[in-house]
């Protein structure tokens, strides 16, 4: 008798293969029969009318601090995502010395905007020091997917160097000598993967650059010699870069330099690739370097977006006016009374007319002040159904022009809206042309995997989980403003193409002998709701997250985690770990 038979769907195998109608068998965590399948089975699901496609794998996620204490990861199932690979970025919390912690809760605070005291509470610090221990730690618990985590040089360099870690100091040789010695030994331990960030962009709450951003080449060949030497993982990489502590450098001035890692490692580097709204361009030089450093011997794997990178703004999170001085009096005040103060005529006026204040630190808030006051033209209203492919004359900019407004006043009077209850997106990347023709062109490229949904991270700011039901939603079946692209390519990119980066070579298909991650989709109603704030991490503090409508079951290891958009309770998840086999 089979466990589960999916009855009757439309299966996309994530080959890249053609569609076809057929029943799934699964037993003992493993897919066992693609056909007709007519035997008994504990529970039959139908599928009649649904497609039935591998659980998504999703790269790039900052779930390092929440895998120790949430194991639902609402973001990524209800989006169809049953594997997760976490320590992008650079950062993470392993390895760490006792009572050190409060440096990596800064990083990653500044970083990814995850709540400081949500860190400090939530994870059980002093339960791990290295980074094989927090892997066994990982590994007692069980989650609804199966998660995978990166070594992150930050956290490797500061437990190595200390408080030299953080600025220009190179490293010594024995620095090195302890670095290469310890990512050899993550990687042994089933890290897939070792991550850097080379962009100041990345500080810490308290505004240093984190460490690792001034690395010199050879610090980065000695760590991915060690890569290397495992036999397996990835190299991931935030490029931007610098020269000397101060004038950022763009990502072509870093390609050299990861075609060498990569090549030096003999294992594949990844990074986030956008098309900026400073640099309209460069998307399309990467990519034409990455053809040329492939057929060189390089294994570079660009990661994109299907839509722009969305950030929020709203009174409740971020918004352009939180740094000037007359808001910041009253910024305090419980929200209806913020609002009942931002409508006073003299107030309104005051904030208008101010600056931001200046501060010493660099932290995020500061660095979104200034983004949100320079981005009216690509700042659009959600709408219900939420369009993320909206018309130029929508914007914000647009908007205030025929209303005789700058767009700052109308930005002013759109945030006090709903009781200041508004929400609005700022469309931040591949959107400089007003559509997602470049999301298009990026994805069709050979060169490029799907990434940056960055579940886990920016929680009050970006909600990018509902990218992978935006694969499907917009791009094969509701995109009017271009051509769409076919449902088995986005599904292989959604599936197969993530778990063969990371060499997680079990999954990613529907094939006899792969594990049964699969979905069952109402491809139909398959849709993305409005953000959400809620108030569940630790200490209460807030997180954006979007719900999907259309996944009937999602089912890791052959068994259901979700029914009908809804948690089954059920916790197959584990770690994966790295490995050469």
């Amino acid at each position: 008798m089979h466990d589960v038979v999916i009855k009757g769907g439309t299966v996309v195998d994530g080959t890249g293969g053609s569609p076809v109608t057929a029943d799934v068998a699964v037993s003992g965590g493993r897919i066992v029969e693609i056909g007709f399948v007519g035997g008994p089975a504990r529970e039959v699901i139908d599928a009649d009318g649904a497609l039935v496609t591998p659980g998504f794998v999703d790269v790039h996620t900052h779930y390092d601090g929440q895998a120790t204490w949430d194991d639902v990861f609402e973001g990524s199932v209800a989006h169809g995502v049953t594997t997760v690979v976490m320590g992008n970025c650079g950062v993470g919390f392993a390895p760490v010395r006792p009572g050190e912690q409060d440096r990596l809760i800064d990083m990653m605070e500044g970083v990814e905007d995850i709540p400081g005291t949500a860190l400090s509470v939530g994870m059980p610090w002093g339960a791990w020091e290295s980074f094989p221990e927090f892997l066994d730690h990982l590994a007692t618990r069980r989650y609804s997917l199966d998660i995978a985590a990166q070594l992150p040089h930050s956290a490797l360099r500061f437990y190595v160097m200390g408080e030299r870690a953080g600025n220009e100091f190179d490293a010594t040789p024995e620095d090195l000598e302890a670095m290469v010695r310890l990512t050899r030994a993550a990687m042994d331990a089933g890290a897939v993967g070792f991550s850097t960030s080379r962009t100041i962009a990345h500080r810490a709450r308290s505004g240093r650059v984190i460490p690792g951003t001034f690395a010199a080449p050879e610090e980065l060949h000695a760590l991915a010699g060690a890569v290397r030497a495992s036999g397996h993982g990835v190299i991931e990489a935030i490029l931007g870069g610098t020269v000397g502590n101060a004038e950022p450098r763009t990502n072509m001035d870093e390609m050299e330099l990861m075609a060498d890692l990569s090549r030096a490692s003999g294992r594949p580097v990844t990074f986030s690739l956008f098309q900026l709204l400073d640099q309209p361009t460069m998307w399309r030089e990467v990519l034409d370097y990455t053809a040329v450093a492939n057929g060189q011997g390089a294994q570079l794997r660009p990661q994109v977006i299907p839509r722009a990178l969305t950030f929020f703004t709203s009174l409740r999170t971020y918004h352009m006016f939180m740094m000037r001085p007359t808001y910041l009096k009253i910024a305090e005040l419980p929200l209806a009374e913020r609002v009942a103060e931002m409508r006073r005529p003299e107030v309104r006026e005051a904030i208008l007319g101010e600056e931001n204040t200046s501060v010493d630190r660099r932290d995020i808030t500061e660095v979104l002040a200034r983004i949100f006051h320079v981005t009216h033209r690509v700042t659009f209203k959600f709408t219900d159904p939420v369009e993320y492919e909206p018309t130029p004359d929508r914007s914000i900019k647009a908007e205030a022009a025929r209303l005789g407004k700058t767009s700052a006043e109308h930005m002013y009077d759109r945030l006090l809206e709903d009781d200041g209850e508004a929400l609005y997106m700022i469309l931040s990347s591949n959107y400089s042309s007003g559509d997602l023709e470049v999301c298009r062109e990026m994805m069709l490229d050979p060169n490029t995997v799907t990434g940056n949904a960055d579940n886990g991270a920016h929680v009050n700011f970006i909600s990018d989980c509902s990218v992978t039901t935006y694969h499907l939603s917009h791009w094969t079946r509701d995109r009017t403003r271009g051509e769409k692209l076919p449902l088995e390519f986005m599904v292989r990119r959604l599936t197969r193409d993530g778990a063969r980066l990371y060499g997680f070579d079990d999954r990613g298909t529907i094939e006899v002998g792969r594990r049964a991650d699969l979905n069952v989709i109402d491809y139909d109603n398959l849709s993305i709701g409005l953000p959400e704030l809620r108030y569940d991490l630790p200490e209460g503090n807030s997180r954006m997250l979007q719900p999907a409508t259309g996944y009937l079951a999602t089912l890791v290891a052959g068994t259901p985690i979700r029914r009908h958009d809804a948690d089954t309770g059920d916790r197959p998840g584990r770690l994966v770990r790295g490995s050469t086999t």
